[in-house]
């Protein structure tokens, strides 16, 4: 299916700068998990404990990026991607995060942005994608301070290596998955539940993300974090309502904003949960404020809470029995009658022009990028027609990026300073706790063969990159 449109009929620009991406993560999709030095690491540890992962799978083999990675790299610059992100695994470059350096896997990830700056795709490296190196988790995991210092060092051995070539860094992604779904909920790895560990998490990676922040600092190099951020929204006006919105807003969102652009955590966070110790010593908030030279967002649904009893909990995993929300236990989740995901998850695309507007006006100027947006659904391989190959048709994925991508035009145009958007995902993966079970991929992948399906969405966002805009809704 070819999609094509003149420029005449491309109603909606974006700026000639614009960057267009597509971004990925090192467990969901590099396979390889034992070969060429590459020590486990939590995900490896927990997707082969029984019960943890749907139909239990695993990413031992994943879309097998890691042999495969040239003909991805063409696939991208075929479909005219400006930008790559993807993520460097920690345990692939120092097998048990503090030990020697494994120089077989630092060379993979120099011929992987070799590779993209000779096809034209901008590197977009994450140094974190939840992917800890379990030798560092036995010995305290993301709890224990040392796992930020350790960090640090780890983002200097893959400076060293790439720093030459990589202008655009992110340190961690999604701190809140990685601290209350690792170690609150349990329905991530390392599976821990333990509220108090779980929030001394989250200040211990923020405190990594500070640090190494300055272990990248340098010339052309620009710094940034991946928060996962939602509009929160009360469920009714009731006191109990409006009180589990503040509450969810501020572990989801202002936590982590407040400490990267104001060096300092929101005051009724800190009161909600008073009766743990978060690990905070002086200094710490000051290294972390004011360490991005530019933020990631990533946004995929609002949320709907109530303080009242007989709310279900969010979708988190499969098999979701803890609640990943320190001090706010209580809080339920709402649905509201809107179309929804092959998770579940509600599609409201407000919701992310809200969240970047608020960012641009509540906290200090910074580029921001949506590092993440996209939706699974169930998608299926149909044969193709007058010789052309099987093809994968899912005109629902168009539709939920034409409208987010309206929606950043919108803010642009208000004056948000949004630079840039990445698709989640380049191709189908293992999608952690759901193992195969969810497609979020652009590009449809037969998990037993791993041919590449480029989808209509793919093909639709190809073209949109290529005109440098939308034109009518769905086109």
């Amino acid at each position: 299916m070819t999609i094509q449109k003149s420029r005449a009929e491309t109603e909606i620009r974006f700026p000639t700068d614009f960057v267009w991406g597509a971004a990925t993560a090192a467990y969901q999709i590099e396979g390889a998990v034992t070969e060429d030095g590459r020590g486990p690491s939590v995900w490896d540890t927990f997707a082969h404990t029984p019960g943890k992962v749907l139909g239990g799978d695993t990413g031992d083999v994943a879309t097998d990026h890691y042999h495969r990675f040239r003909e991805d790299v063409a696939l991208m610059a075929s479909l005219g991607l400006t930008a790559y992100r993807f993520s460097v695994s920690w345990s692939r470059v120092r097998p048990d995060g503090t030990g020697p350096v494994n120089p077989k896997g630092l060379d993979f990830y120099r011929r992987l942005v070799d590779t993209l700056l000779e096809a034209g795709v901008q590197p977009w490296p994450t140094l974190y994608h939840w992917d800890l190196p379990q030798a560092l988790e036995d010995a305290g995991g993301w709890p224990a301070r040392d796992a930020a210092y350790r960090f640090a060092e780890y983002a200097q051995l893959v400076c060293d290596a790439v720093g030459d070539r990589v202008v655009n860094w992110t340190t961690i992604n999604e701190p809140w998955c990685a601290a209350f779904l690792g170690y609150a909920s349990g329905d991530h790895a390392p599976g821990r539940r333990d509220p108090e560990a779980s929030l001394r998490a989250a200040h211990h990676l923020l405190l990594g993300h500070g640090l190494a922040a300055q272990a990248l600092r340098g010339e052309r190099r620009r710094i940034g974090a991946s928060v996962n951020l939602y509009a929160v929204s009360p469920a009714s006006e009731a006191p109990e309502d409006v009180d589990a919105a503040r509450r969810i807003d501020g572990l989801q969102n202002r936590f982590f904003l407040d400490a990267l652009l104001h060096g300092r955590y929101p005051e009724d966070v800190l009161a909600d949960v008073d009766r743990f110790d978060l690990g905070v010593q002086d200094g710490d908030l000051d290294l972390i404020g004011g360490s991005v030279d530019q933020l990631g967002i990533n946004y995929y649904n609002r949320f709907f809470v109530t303080g009242q009893e007989g709310a279900a909990p969010a979708i988190t995993s499969p098999f979701a029995q803890a609640s990943p929300w320190p001090g706010s236990e209580h809080v339920g989740f709402v649905q509201v009658g809107r179309p929804v995901t092959a998770m579940g998850w509600e599609i409201d695309e407000s919701g992310l022009a809200e969240v970047l507007t608020r960012v641009a006006e509540d906290y200090p100027s910074v580029p921001l990028y949506v590092t993440e947006n996209g939706a699974a659904f169930d998608d299926v391989v149909a044969d193709g027609e007058n010789g052309e190959g099987p093809h994968v048709d899912d005109p629902d994925r168009v539709a939920y990026i034409d409208a987010h991508l309206r929606a950043c035009h919108t803010v642009i145009s208000a004056g948000v300073p949004l630079r840039g958007y990445f698709a989640w995902s380049l191709m189908d993966n293992f999608e952690w706790g759901w193992g195969y079970a969810k497609r979020f991929g652009l590009v449809y992948v037969d998990f037993l063969t791993q041919a590449r399906i480029p989808k209509t969405s793919a093909r639709w966002y190809s073209s949109v990159i290529e005109q440098g805009g939308l034109g009518r809704m769905g086109t």
